[in-house]
């Protein structure tokens, strides 16, 4: 069973006692406990919106009695100047939620940015583009939705719901059809089903693979164009495929031209730089 702290409601109430601590004592300081207001989020970079579930969450979390009215929708394009929302209710409470909104949005905008462009880049290609677990600890839950909103597609959530054999597990287990034996003997004594993607470095190990069988996925890990193409012939279509690798928007079109099936990017949620927004007071 999943911890509840990861849920999304669980994130959020982790995130407010980080911040909150034993509380705001800033605005507590300087506004009156009975003082109104009314806030707008302003775009001030282009990108697609992410995080708008969350950031109603926060606000719920934070105060019950504010009042968030949603301009744009999870996935909507955005412009400079735009506004995304407004919230109005307790001042205390709408600077206690503004970093913590903030935080989210800016980062979650961000992944599903990129992922849209990449997205695009290989439209009409019939390749998915998937993102991985090279995400920031405790917050994979966000990052991954924000890589759906951006048209993306979720790779495993975690180590617990597919078998992925990467080249340490082969190497330690003492090769290819080794590994892929102990798993068929691990979900049998275990009774899960699982499905088992396999990675794999050069055409090598790729002809191992095919003898052996026994697999839902391979990964062709850092091949070439040329050895991708031909590696997808080889395989042809009775494996799903997987590109993985230093791929960039450069070259991600060609890497979907070789007829993979998806295309596993790293960097959708770990080299990124969070979108320009921010709360401002309506007067």
């Amino acid at each position: 069973m999943r911890d509840p702290n990861l849920s999304m409601e669980g994130i959020v109430a982790l995130a407010l006692r980080e911040d909150l601590g034993d509380g705001d004592h800033t605005s507590l300081a300087t506004i009156p406990a009975e003082a109104q207001g009314k806030a707008r989020l302003l775009i001030k970079e282009e990108g697609i919106m992410a995080g708008l579930r969350i950031a109603a969450e926060v606000f719920r979390q934070v105060d019950p009695q504010l009042e968030l009215h949603l301009i744009k929708s999870d996935g909507d394009p955005m412009l400079p100047g735009e506004t995304a929302f407004t919230v109005s209710g307790n001042s205390r409470s709408i600077l206690s939620a503004e970093r913590l909104v903030l935080n989210f949005l800016q980062r979650m905008s961000a992944i599903a940015t990129r992922t849209r462009r990449l997205v695009s880049l290989v439209e009409g290609t019939g390749a998915t583009i998937l993102d991985t677990r090279k995400t920031t600890p405790v917050l994979r839950l966000m990052e991954k939705e924000a890589v759906r909103i951006g048209g993306g597609g979720n790779h495993r959530m975690g180590l617990y719901d597919m078998v992925m054999i990467k080249d340490n597990h082969v190497d330690f287990a003492g090769g290819i059809p080794q590994a892929i034996d102990a798993v068929w003997n691990y979900l049998h004594e275990t009774g899960l089903e699982l499905a088992i993607e396999i990675e794999v470095r050069n055409a090598n190990e790729l002809e191992q693979v095919l003898r052996r069988g026994g697999v839902d996925r391979i990964m062709l890990d850092n091949f070439s164009l040329p050895e991708l193409r031909q590696a997808v012939e080889r395989i042809g279509g009775g494996y799903e495929t997987e590109a993985s690798g230093g791929i960039s928007a450069e070259t991600i079109r060609a890497v979907a031209e070789t007829g993979v099936d998806f295309i596993s990017v790293g960097a959708l949620t770990h080299q990124i730089e969070s979108l320009d927004m921010s709360l401002k007071a309506v007067k």
